[in-house]
């Protein structure tokens, strides 16, 4: 959030990790990681590792989430969060200090940008700019209340795409996420792009 450039609450919680030797996984939208490399860098050679990660013999790993790479989209989305393609060059610049770094596709929006031709735009993009992996994830939408992300996904149809509404009721019915078939095969659609780069679907093969 902007408030940690000032509070710096992040980085004291680093500190902490670092004093008792955690392996971290940072998943963040945020160009102000970029302040705590220091830090992530004395945790990802120092850390006590548990059996999984001493696989990849790493401490600190670094994730970037988007949702689309469609700037306008993402404005309207996530207002005040850096554009993707600042997070893809943020996501660089890890990779070139080192980490490792990979990108989280989640939510991918149904009916927006779900398609195999924008997961491909996506992973290709990840790819480009050093991404060791990259997750793809379904959208959930939970509750009632104004303020709730069920609540505001609906308004965001109604401004911008109000003729998916129908579709969206029809996918989600009564549930919080998409049917089981629905992940299935954008999982399926995402392995397929994915092997076509070279990128992992995960951060431990």
């Amino acid at each position: 959030m902007p408030i940690e450039e000032k509070l710096g609450l992040t980085r004291k919680a680093l500190e902490i990790i670092l004093g008792y030797r955690f392996p971290v996984h940072i998943v963040t939208k945020s160009k102000l990681v970029l302040r705590d490399l220091d830090i992530l860098k004395k945790i990802d050679e120092t850390a006590i590792l548990p059996d999984d990660l001493k696989k990849l013999n790493r401490g600190a790993m670094i994730t970037f989430s988007i949702s689309t790479l469609d700037e306008k989209l993402a404005r309207a989305l996530e207002p005040g969060a850096p554009a993707p393609m600042e997070r893809l060059e943020t996501m660089m610049r890890c990779k070139e200090e080192g980490f490792l770094t990979g990108v989280c596709y989640a939510p991918t929006l149904p009916f927006i940008s779900d398609t195999e031709e924008e997961i491909d735009r996506m992973i290709k993009a990840a790819k480009d700019y050093g991404a060791d992996y990259a997750f793809v994830g379904t959208l959930t939408l939970f509750g009632d209340g104004p303020a709730d992300c069920k609540t505001l996904y609906y308004r965001f149809l109604e401004r911008h795409f109000p003729n998916l509404i129908p579709k969206y009721r029809s996918l989600f019915r009564a549930s919080f996420k998409p049917p089981k078939e629905y992940e299935d095969k954008l999982e399926e659609r995402a392995t397929k792009i994915r092997d076509k780069y070279n990128v992992k679907h995960r951060i431990i093969s």
